[in-house]
């Protein structure tokens, strides 16, 4: 008897609590914050020149390969440089999305960011509104985009600049690596993620010999002379759909090596 009334005893108890936990309002809106902050996704955001821009770039093409709760906004813009996607106040766009996402915060709708940057093509010597020392300056603003992140509570990832496609004697010629250098350079003292995308592209155009990368152009190269007043958009820089999605699966292969934290974001 004594037996039986304890079992009672301990079944109202189960009940009780197990009724508890299953309708206390604290309870279930725990699980919907939880819920929500796994839905939610991440923010990838991209900054840089043509080669990652819309259109002659990879960056919408790498944009596809997130899945679809990652929010991707392409930033980058053709002929910008370290100096003047900055001077053009195209940097002061970017913060403000940080800025906005920390604003959120306190209701529970910020996202995780990251931020890509890639420059170094128009940093180059040539034009002087846009080209930067290599010493003194490139890595300079490199450095410095990657404090302003981080201060504004995004993540940085840097790139290397994408390869030039242009041959010399069957020899890929790569003008460009000591701007990537001096990428991964600062990612070393900035204790951030970089990936090597130039020493990447490079062999990857190296192996495949002319005739292939030029099928990565925005179009085929003319095969005779173009009427007066038309300009192909032939080059040995910019990228056609074939190179976008080339580039674009390069560049999410090396993002889940390099950022694990992101791989489960990519398709």
């Amino acid at each position: 008897m004594k037996l039986h009334r304890t079992f009672i005893r301990f079944a109202a108890t189960a009940i009780v609590v197990c009724g508890t936990a299953q309708h206390s309002p604290g309870y279930s809106q725990a699980m919907n914050h939880s819920a929500t902050i796994a839905d939610k996704g991440i923010r990838v955001i991209l900054v840089g020149d043509s080669t990652m821009a819309t259109r002659t770039g990879y960056g919408d093409a790498l944009c596809k390969r997130f899945v679809a709760s990652t929010e991707c906004i392409n930033l980058a813009r053709g002929g910008r440089s370290s100096k003047s996607f900055r001077v053009e106040g195209l940097w002061d766009n970017m913060l403000k999305i940080l800025a906005d996402n920390q604003a959120s915060a306190a209701s529970g709708n910020a996202r995780k960011t990251w931020v890509l940057i890639q420059f170094g093509h128009n940093d180059q010597p040539g034009k002087a509104e846009r080209s930067t020392d290599l010493v003194t300056e490139f890595p300079v603003n490199m450095a410095r985009y990657v404090d302003e992140v981080r201060a504004a509570g995004g993540e940085t990832v840097l790139v290397t600049p994408l390869t030039r496609r242009s041959f010399k004697d069957s020899v890929l010629q790569n003008d460009l690596r000591p701007w990537a250098e001096a990428v991964i350079r600062v990612a070393r003292e900035r204790s951030v993620p970089v990936i090597d995308l130039n020493a990447k592209s490079y062999a990857a155009v190296a192996a495949m010999g002319t005739a292939e990368a030029d099928t990565l152009a925005e179009e085929p190269q003319p095969k005779m002379p173009l009427p007066e007043g038309v300009k192909s958009r032939f080059d040995y820089t910019h990228l056609g759909p074939k190179g976008a999605s080339l580039f674009a699966d390069m560049m999410a292969s090396e993002i889940a090596a390099v950022v694990p934290a992101m791989a489960r974001y990519l398709r």
